[in-house]
């Protein structure tokens, strides 16, 4: 039997058509629209798994379940988005309305645990129990495995782990708290920082860069042109992923975290610093508890794959 799994954000929906070993056999992705209703996206949702479905030449009487991956918090038990603030969705049933549809099993969990099970199940989290994925982008999205398992918290709200704080009395954040690590250690806070430096310092070639088009890409190819100011802010940047992630190992000790994100593209010149943060920052230092710090490998495939794989899990 095939799995679907939807992966679903603010901007476009992906939907994929999962086989035992964990692979897409076709995909449909749309766009969003999130300035719609909930209704009006869901059935979008249903109509690209059908276009999935065709295109693998299957019908979803050839599907086990249908899992979704959401942005924001998701009562996973009732299959309920709580509140999704990029969707402006707040307890839309969405399981019961694609089950619905469908005749099969629905299951919901949050976008990076979706992706934290995908990169365990055929990514770089391959044959490990105890990972956790952050995700680097517009915000800094978490997702924990414990024993092979997603770890939701109560009422599924668990592993907000941008949300834990860094500095008391910060930077403001989107959720409306100060000093988040969001605020300092999201692609966003990166372009921040860099707009910041360049008033500060006119002749720095980040002052050539707007904050209309700016990117966290930008910031990083100045500083590998050997630019000053540059590197000063990709070197402070690191320093801020890297003591959230020390925060991480010190409580849960984990065997392996996995950054994701388009910022992590830059491979060692981000993971090579805070590994060697981690390793002198964490509790027992280089005779702690240090996990791997690797980048993830599946990319959005990751949610696509852990959505469809929630059935197994829940």
């Amino acid at each position: 039997m095939y799995r679907i799994g939807i992966d679903l954000g603010g901007t476009n929906i992906a939907v994929g058509v999962v086989d035992t070993r964990y692979r897409i056999i076709s995909r449909c992705s749309v766009p969003t629209l999130a300035h719609r209703s909930a209704d009006e996206v869901i059935a979008d949702m249903g109509s690209a798994a059908e276009t999935a479905l065709q295109q693998a030449g299957l019908s979803i009487a050839d599907c086990d379940s249908i899992g979704i991956g959401a942005p924001g918090t998701c009562d996973s038990a009732r299959g309920v988005v709580v509140r999704a603030y990029n969707l402006n969705w707040f307890d839309v049933p969405v399981c019961r309305l694609l089950g619905k549809r469908f005749g099969i099993p629905v299951q919901l969990s949050n976008d990076a645990n979706c992706a934290a099970l995908g990169e365990t199940l055929a990514g770089a989290a391959a044959g490990y129990r105890n990972m956790v994925l952050i995700t680097l982008g517009t915000g800094v999205g978490g997702g924990i495995i414990i024993d092979g398992k997603i770890y939701a918290g109560m009422r599924s709200a668990g592993a907000e782990l941008g949300h834990t704080l860094l500095v008391l009395d910060g930077e403001p954040c989107t959720c409306g708290r100060q000093g988040c690590w969001e605020a300092y250690a999201s692609a966003t806070a990166l372009c921040r920082q860099a707009l910041a430096a360049a008033k500060k310092d006119p002749s720095s070639a980040l002052s050539r860069l707007r904050a209309q088009t700016i990117t966290a890409k930008d910031v990083f190819d100045v500083a590998d042109r050997g630019d000053s100011a540059a590197c000063a802010v990709v070197d402070r940047y690191c320093a801020y992923v890297a003591a959230g992630l020390t925060n991480l190992v010190n409580a849960l000790a984990p065997e392996l975290i996995l950054l994701g994100g388009g910022i992590c593209r830059q491979g060692e010149r981000i993971l090579a610093p805070i590994r060697e943060y981690v390793a002198t920052h964490c509790f027992g230092q280089r005779q702690g508890a240090i996990p791997v710090i690797a980048a993830a490998q599946l990319g959005n495939d990751a949610g696509i794959i852990g959505a469809a794989a929630l059935k197994a899990v829940f």
